[in-house]
């Protein structure tokens, strides 16, 4: 009996230290430095993004993230954008920087969502260093894993 408790307290103590091994790629995004450049296109200084060494290493290889729906795509798009914060603390709204949003591009068109709508989506990632008509991180191919 007591060789038994020992193995379900073993078995139970590694399931817990595989359930908190989920990666927080928000935080890997915050690792981008920004520094702002003259955009001569726009009259104004944007922020251009370095991204780490740790991030370029995942650039092409499928991750898995949570965000919030944020409704900020141009007219006629088919990306949508999802955010570490509500929409009332987001990038476009609240102040938030550049490396708290990022662009989802579906493989296949999903159900529509709602703001603030908490999604989990996987795709492949893709970093912008320079097309000012996208964000600084981009999934593709993604399908939508719950909502």
């Amino acid at each position: 009996m007591k060789k038994w408790m020992i193995v379900w307290a073993c078995v139970a103590a590694c399931s817990v230290s595989f359930a908190q091994t989920k990666k927080d790629f928000w935080t890997e995004f915050a690792k981008t430095k920004f520094e702002p450049k003259y955009y001569e296109k726009l009259g104004e200084y944007l922020f251009y993004p370095t991204f780490p060494a740790e991030l370029k290493a995942l650039e092409g290889k499928e991750i898995t993230m949570e965000g919030f729906y944020v409704p900020f795509s141009p007219e006629g798009e088919t990306y949508i954008i999802i955010s570490k914060y509500p929409m009332s603390q987001c990038f476009f709204c609240g102040g938030a920087g550049p490396e708290s949003i990022a662009e989802v591009n579906f493989a296949k068109p999903p159900s529509k969502f709602q703001v603030d709508d908490l999604i989990t989506i996987k795709g492949k990632l893709r970093l912008n260093t320079d097309n000012m008509d996208h964000v600084n991180f981009i999934l593709d191919q993604a399908l939508l894993v719950s909502k």
